[in-house]
């Protein structure tokens, strides 16, 4: 019971920041969505979080999505089956998004899971993509990575080059290209990553202006457990919060 309520309180202090980043950006608390990383989460700590009404979940470990998508669909089927008002917040569904670098060998089995993925980087990822999408009859909604800052450590392309990708992926019919995503470098000071976020914005914006990929292009998934509060200031639409509600590594199981 008592980890049941730490959760309960994380999650809520995290939804209560979100709200007040969204508010000093000029924008509502609802014009934030909150991906739940669970990275470290157990399972138990993910059906809690479904009771408490959260409805996306990412991923970042290929091997492990299948099995928290199945966990996560049997709970709401059991739910379905239920009357009790304790559980009266579950979502109707919940929605995968795969967050971590994505390998091409690794596209199919991804592809039916997953709402969103986030992490295309490359035009060879995209065709690997729009190609399995063709043989499953899909249409995959996916962002591109952008590596703001250049950092060899991450993925994701360059600012300059996200819209020339896009561009290059908007004739592909079974993909459409939501936005884009980038991971800022970890600082004790996430002040310090400001500018990364505000740099990526821009182009987002200069994207969205110029009509890249169409009305379909709204989605600038930014910010993590350290940072995500500066990435909402600097116009995320999206943030991926792990730690900050489901505890450090430490406590996690595996699924």
């Amino acid at each position: 019971m008592a980890e049941r309520s730490a959760l309960k309180d994380r999650y809520r202090n995290v939804m209560e920041r979100v709200g007040r980043a969204a508010e000093r950006s000029g924008r509502r608390a609802e014009d934030v969505h909150v991906i739940a990383v669970t990275k470290t989460a157990t399972p138990e700590q993910m059906r809690q979080l479904i009771e408490l009404g959260q409805a996306d979940f990412g991923e970042n470990r290929v091997q492990l999505l299948s099995q928290r998508v199945g966990m996560t669909r049997e709970f709401l089927d059991r739910h379905r089956t239920m009357t009790s008002s304790r559980c009266a917040e579950v979502p109707q569904e919940v929605r995968w998004h795969m967050i971590g670098h994505l390998q091409r060998n690794k596209v199919k089995a991804v592809l039916p899971l997953v709402r969103l993925i986030h992490s295309v980087d490359s035009l060879r990822l995209a065709e690997e993509i729009q190609n399995q999408a063709a043989k499953l009859d899909l249409k995959t909604d996916v962002l591109i990575q952008v590596n703001a800052v250049g950092e060899k450590s991450k993925f994701g392309v360059a600012l300059p080059a996200s819209a020339h990708l896009a561009e290059q992926m908007m004739g592909m019919n079974h993909l459409r290209v939501r936005g884009l995503m980038t991971m800022a470098p970890f600082h004790d000071d996430p002040d310090q990553v400001r500018p990364a976020f505000e740099r990526t914005a821009d182009t987002f914006n200069d994207m969205v202006k110029r009509g890249v990929c169409g009305p379909a292009f709204n989605i600038l998934s930014m910010g993590m457990t350290n940072d995500f509060e500066v990435a909402i200031e600097a116009g995320a639409n999206v943030v991926r919060i792990g730690r900050a509600i489901f505890g450090e590594m430490e406590h996690a199981a595996s699924a």
